[in-house]
């Protein structure tokens, strides 16, 4: 017999809305077990998908998806989602290569019908789309559910203002989970506290006329209802009976924009998840009985964890250092300076362009900012960054951590952009740390550098195991360094790539080909005094990083022009990223697509120096090399090892 007899039945949301409703809570118990034996398998984000089995079987089993149109913002939470409209049996290849996304995306699925990974849009599109079904002269209904969280950002509020004014039929779900991936902050977290607590909103759902009266004699507006929107609730978002009767009053009223409030409890369900600080957002596989994660450990600390303590001991000699992230403590690795300085430090919510212009202003009266946000976050606050940071020449420091490709989480969260993105504003200084302890330096530098905004970036990656400096010291802006001498290929690198720099100079010469390797450390401004020295003593000449076409390539490229060194005849190649967005699987299948790799250099500098596969065969027997110069060298494990060997040989050679 059948484990999920309920979960069975309800292959499609068709199905699904067959089921009795006195059976949806075992369907949902079933369906909410389905999917933490899913992410114990392979990992993803449990903690907001599990708050929403109960609301996910409700909305599908009372909409006649996806005819209707449900929007799921950030798309994290949609694992019960994906499980009940035809996925459930690829659920096992969830943010694997070639397999289904961990957040919603047009192209996998017609119940999915705009893609996010991004929080705070899933009102602005549904808006769009109830917009042009009343345009198109149909009748479908347009749901958008949003989280908490994501209601600390500008731009859901841009939307509630247009949907209020627009007075489009529009349903809008608030999430109220009091948690975002940490416990959410502001004002906002604290109103929709209090109206939780006012116990003068009844559970059931009383005859109301929407969009704009009170909703029972006697009771307050909300603010909601100020900005043109219906209110409903809070009601409890984990019983599911509740849940589709108001849905279904909902959805059989002739009414404007309406705002239904639910209370969930994120990681609902699984006693680890709700015992956890952050209910378990993102997990690796684990124990399903204890919810202990299968963890590897780790052969050095990550940079995130490195750019914490490197702040924290920056901090501690200078009180002007404030730190700022965008709801992301622990991800963007403050979490530590929160503690050591609660004064100094500043969560502000899923709010990047404030967090940019908040810190702008700290800098004009003296302070000492870092912004601390994903590369791919940082993308929300661009126009902060140019029109009030770089255009006054404030020193704001930008701490950009996941630069370069993620892996699981995909193009949605690849820090791809951030250097063409910022390279190309005048007064930035921008830095990469190709390993541990330079960026240790970086942070120092950045801490001491008051003449304008700098950035330093960082990958989502373990250190490569060098030793770690007691503290920073501030470099000299704009100068690189060199790694390891040769005479015939000179290989320039940028960030995080540094290490496989070296893997493929040691390969190289093991062929005859003698390789120089470089660490550029700043994009901005260059060290031309460098470029001119590997241009002119090397035949060849590779320049590598791990962003997008137009960034540190770019420029070292006009310097070459501008200094005259493309008219020697030198050979160049360029590596970046490819001009796409690459979907998700393991960082290293991404690079090594990408040939961002040890083997991406070794073959690039053979086809740039004409070494035939014929003298490769004739000389590759040696021992500890494979049959062919792109197979991998070693194990994971032994790579580790001979990075970390490189680098003790390279020395303070280029400290």
């Amino acid at each position: 017999m059948s484990e999920t007899p309920m979960l069975d039945r309800a292959a499609t949301p068709d199905a699904l809305r067959q089921i009795p409703l006195h059976n949806l809570a075992t369907l949902s118990d079933e369906l909410r077990s389905e999917t933490i034996a899913i992410v114990s398998r392979i990992g993803g984000h449990l903690g907001a998908s599990l708050g929403v089995v109960e609301l996910t079987v409700a909305l599908h089993h009372v909409f006649d998806t996806p005819r209707d149109t449900l929007i799921w913002d950030v798309g994290h939470q949609a694992y019960p989602h994906k499980i009940l409209t035809g996925r459930r049996e690829r659920m096992n290849t969830l943010r694997q290569g070639g397999g289904l996304s961990g957040f919603t995306k047009r192209s996998e699925s017609e119940y999915d019908p705009f893609g996010a990974a991004h929080t705070s849009t899933s009102i602005s599109a549904a808006l769009g789309f109830a917009v042009a079904r009343d345009l198109k002269a149909a009748d479908n209904h347009v749901i958008a559910v949003i989280g908490d969280g994501a209601l600390s950002a500008g731009m859901a509020y841009e939307a509630i203002n247009n949907a209020g004014a627009l007075g489009s039929r529009l349903l809008i779900i608030l999430n109220d989970n009091d948690m975002s991936i940490a416990p959410p902050s502001g004002a906002m977290a604290h109103y929709l506290k209090q109206l939780h607590a006012r116990g003068d909103r009844p559970a059931e759902f009383p005859p109301i006329d929407l969009p704009l009266s009170p909703r029972h004699a006697g009771s307050e507006r909300t603010l909601f209802e100020h900005l043109g929107l219906g209110y409903v609730g809070p009601i409890d978002g984990h019983d599911v009976e509740a849940l589709v009767t108001v849905l279904r009053d909902l959805r059989d009223r002739d009414h404007g924009p309406v705002l239904l409030h639910v209370i969930t409890e994120k990681g609902k369900g699984y006693a680890p998840a709700e015992a956890s600080v952050d209910r378990l957002h993102g997990v690796a596989k684990f124990d399903v009985a204890t919810g202990v994660q299968e963890k590897a450990k780790p052969l050095a600390p990550s940079y995130t964890k490195v750019f914490g303590q490197s702040l924290v001991q920056e901090a501690m000699r200078d009180e002007r250092i404030i730190a700022i992230t965008a709801a992301m403590p622990a991800g963007a690795g403050i979490d530590a300076f929160q503690k050591q300085f609660p004064k100094r430090f500043f969560d502000v919510g899923i709010a990047e362009q404030h967090a940019v212009t908040f810190a702008a202003g700290l800098a004009c009266e003296g302070m000492r900012p870092f912004c601390a946000i994903y590369s791919t976050f940082l993308q929300r606050a661009y126009d902060q960054i140019m029109h009030d940071v770089a255009l006054q020449n404030l020193p704001v420091r930008f701490a950009i951590d996941r630069a370069g490709l993620v892996g699981a989480d995909g193009p949605t969260h690849a820090g791809a952009f951030d250097v063409a993105m910022l390279g190309c504003l005048p007064n930035m200084v921008l830095m990469a740390a190709g390993d541990e302890a330079d960026l240790v330096h970086m942070v120092a530098t950045a801490a001491t550098y008051d003449d304008g905004p700098i950035a330093l970036r960082y990958p989502r990656a373990d250190g490569v195991g060098v030793p770690l400096p007691e503290l920073g010291v501030p470099m000299a802006i704009g100068r690189g360094r060199i790694l390891r001498e040769g005479s015939r290929l000179a290989i320039l690198s940028y960030g995080s790539r540094l290490s496989e720099c070296l893997l493929a100079a040691e390969r190289l010469e093991h062929f005859g080909l003698s390789t120089t390797v470089a660490d550029a450390r700043f994009a901005k401004p260059l060290d031309h005094e460098l470029i001119r020295q590997l241009a002119s003593e090397h035949e060849a000449l590779i320049i590598i990083e791990d962003g997008a076409v137009g960034g540190f390539g770019s420029y070292v490229m006009a310097s070459l022009a501008n200094q005259r060194l493309l008219e020697r005849g030198l050979k160049l190649r360029l590596l970046h990223l490819p001009d796409l967005f690459q979907q998700h699987d393991t960082q290293a299948k991404l690079y090594a697509q990408a040939a961002l790799d040890c083997d991406g250099l070794c073959q690039a500098a053979f086809s740039m120096l004409d070494v035939s596969e014929k003298h490769l065969n004739r000389i590759g027997s040696r021992p500890w090399l494979s049959n062919h110069v792109l197979t991998a060298l070693a194990e994971p494990a032994d790579r580790a090892a001979m990075r970390n060997q490189r680098y003790q040989l390279a020395g303070a050679a280029g400290s």
